[in-house]
């Protein structure tokens, strides 16, 4: 029985994120694969993998026995170039459980120092922590998708130009971009193609974050940290439709605690959500294009506030490959009243929507390798309880 190496999992578990948002790395700090091609030119490659099998309450077709089903949750394929000191790109494409092969991220980085760089193409908008960490460092394996409700073009993504860096020390992280935005098609609010803007400050007590970039993750393994972030997106016309049209406005504000006790990891997780809509209703994506492309960022939003809690206790002792973290999370939306015409709104009842999830992850290489099972009770106003028991797994390099 012994602890963890928090160094090495910590270096070795940000290595997807690396891949995601910076060319600067070695062959020898990195699991992933780097040729090098000559002084600051060079490729990385690497993938990640998340399936689970999950067994649902009354979740077959006719509604009266429970359901099985395996998925493919998540499968990236990662690729970062670096062809001068200052200019770097970064491509990665994804297939997940309820999507074809897309890209997921294609950036082209101006590096022109850590305190100012641009990304341009297609990548996370500034955003909650929880959209920043994306399915592979959260704590939790599911997405909290009840209050993290961005809008995005696939899998938390849209196209722009985003301006980031680190001050301070690296304790101040900043971004700031504009972006596509929601509902630019015909027939949606924002038919005129307005455009979106994102941003968010962050702020690292103790220790800075060493996610890149302005990434985040939800656990360290080991780092005593403080990290408080407050992420906003306005879009003008960017709800409803072309005669009922509402300007969006969204923010929340997040906290991340973690602290080495005794050799074990505590990590308290925290966020607040508003979603501002004009007390206008959203659209119905199936009302306008046929084609994914076209509706992939329509549709959807509901005004209203939502909760996120969330804690998780790494245990030091090592059980065969890895050490045990049990988990409890808690998310909750609460909607406002009955909003726009009932006609052309996905949600048109006022209600509240909150999750309870309990769950274990057992740690192998940190976000490199774990396996996670967890009970989810989700309740819906007016609805039927969804309870689901899920065992998933993920693995990077």
């Amino acid at each position: 029985m012994h602890s963890i190496d928090r160094k090495t999992i910590l270096k070795k578990s940000l290595l997807g994120l690396t891949l995601v948002s910076t060319t600067l790395v070695t062959t020898s700090a990195l699991a992933a694969e780097t040729f090098s091609f000559g002084e600051d030119r060079s490729l990385t490659v690497g993938m990640g993998f998340r399936g689970s099998m999950s067994n649902i309450e009354d979740g077959s077709a006719s509604s009266t026995s429970h359901s099985t089903d395996f998925e493919l949750d998540n499968l990236e394929l990662r690729f970062a170039v670096s062809l001068s000191e200052h200019f770097k790109g970064i491509a990665n494409i994804a297939k997940n459980a309820d999507s074809d092969i897309e890209v997921l991220d294609m950036i082209a980085h101006f590096a022109f120092s850590p305190e100012f760089n641009i990304w341009a193409g297609r990548m996370l908008p500034p955003s909650d922590r929880s959209n920043l960490n994306g399915p592979f460092y959260l704590n939790a394996y599911s997405y909290p998708g009840i209050v993290a409700q961005y809008p995005s073009k696939f899998a938390g993504r849209d196209n722009g130009v985003t301006a980031w860096g680190k001050l301070m020390d690296k304790h101040l992280v900043y971004s700031a971009g504009i972006f596509e935005g929601h509902n630019n098609v015909s027939g949606a609010s924002s038919e005129d193609d307005n455009l979106l803007y994102a941003g968010r400050l962050q702020y690292d007590f103790f220790s800075p974050d060493l996610a890149p970039a302005y990434l985040t993750a939800s656990t360290f393994y080991g780092q005593d940290l403080l990290s408080v972030g407050l992420a906003w997106q306005y879009q003008k016309d960017g709800v409803g439709s072309v005669a009922n049209a509402g300007d969006y406005f969204g923010w929340n504000l997040d906290v991340l605690y973690e602290k080495v006790i005794n050799d074990y990891v505590l990590d308290l997780e925290g966020a607040y959500y508003r979603f501002d809509t004009d007390n206008t209703a959203d659209v119905v994506p199936s009302l306008l294009a046929s084609t994914p492309s076209d509706t992939a960022n329509v549709g959807g939003i509901r005004q209203g506030k939502a909760y996120l809690a969330s804690v998780g206790l790494l245990f030091p002792q090592k059980v065969g490959w890895g050490q045990f973290q049990p988990y409890v999370r808690y998310q909750k939306f609460e909607q406002d009243s009955a909003l726009g015409d009932g006609a052309s709104a996905p949600n048109v009842a006022s209600g509240d929507t909150k999750q309870f999830d309990y769950g274990v992850n057992y740690i192998i290489d940190g976000h490199n390798a774990r396996i996670s099972a967890f009970y989810s009770d989700l309740q819906i106003s007016d609805a039927k309880d969804r309870k689901a028991f899920v065992l998933g797994v993920q693995y990077q390099f």
